[in-house]
């Protein structure tokens, strides 16, 4: 069985097997060696995604996941008072830490929010709406910052590893454009940022993919006349039919 590594947040995780999406990229990098579920649920905050939890990552569960994403924060950052309010949840109030509970073994990665383009949100929105449009920004770079910080602090206090996306976006000139679709999503720059993050923390931990095995030969290994002998070491015989 393969290994499986678990895509798990908001929107941003749910749109990642798109076109160019940065799921879609490391379920191609671990073809064959990992199997990558995409567990993303548009317009969810941490609060709603807890109870979850323990739907995609069961308590008895024999084979656990060797590695998790947790990706979210930017619905988390919508303001209080704006017009994605329900979405809020007050930065104290933000708890993973039961994250500890569901496998001593499991890799686990948070991922800050990334930054947040205010004039591209509110471009957006026009496009949307007109002139029914909301008259200020529903998020704010330096409010979802808040919240990538304390990300970063919950990964510390947690011991695991963490991408700051939020920063690492911004030490690029024309960020706002380049990485971020409306203001928010990512564009296709944006997308492989992120997959090359993941793939380097994997990669200091230990799941690189090309230190993973196949889960089956390669083709070129299988001795073409006597191929029940390959099969034979890996235990995989085909049964008769």
């Amino acid at each position: 069985m393969r290994p499986q590594i678990v895509l798990f947040g908001d929107s941003i995780t749910q749109q990642s097997f798109g076109s160019a999406g940065w799921g879609a990229a490391l379920a191609d990098a671990y073809c064959r060696k990992a199997d990558v579920l995409l567990r993303g649920y548009g317009g969810y905050n941490t609060r709603w995604a807890l109870f979850l939890l323990h739907h995609i990552f069961p308590l008895d569960n024999s084979n656990p996941p060797v590695a998790t994403t947790i990706f979210f924060g930017a619905n988390d950052a919508a303001l209080f008072g704006r017009t994605s309010e329900r979405q809020h949840v007050p930065v104290e109030d933000i708890s993973i830490h039961c994250l500890q509970r569901l496998s001593p073994t499991m890799l686990v990665v948070l991922i800050t929010p990334p930054p947040v383009d205010e004039d591209g949100r509110m471009e957006y929105a026009k496009s949307l709406y007109g002139e029914k449009a909301m008259k200020l920004p529903e998020r704010t770079n330096e409010m979802t910052g808040v919240y990538a910080r304390q990300c970063i602090e919950t990964a510390k206090d947690l011991g695991v590893p963490f991408i700051d996306l939020w920063s690492k976006m911004q030490e690029t000139e024309g960020w706002q454009k380049k990485f971020l679709s409306d203001g928010l999503h990512l564009t296709e720059e944006g997308n492989a940022v992120v997959h090359k993050e993941v793939v380097e923390v994997f990669s200091v931990a230990g799941l690189s993919s090309e230190e993973m095995p196949y889960d089956f030969p390669h083709h070129s290994q299988i001795d073409a006349k006597n191929p029940e002998k390959t099969f034979q070491q890996q235990q995989c015989l085909a049964r008769p039919l």
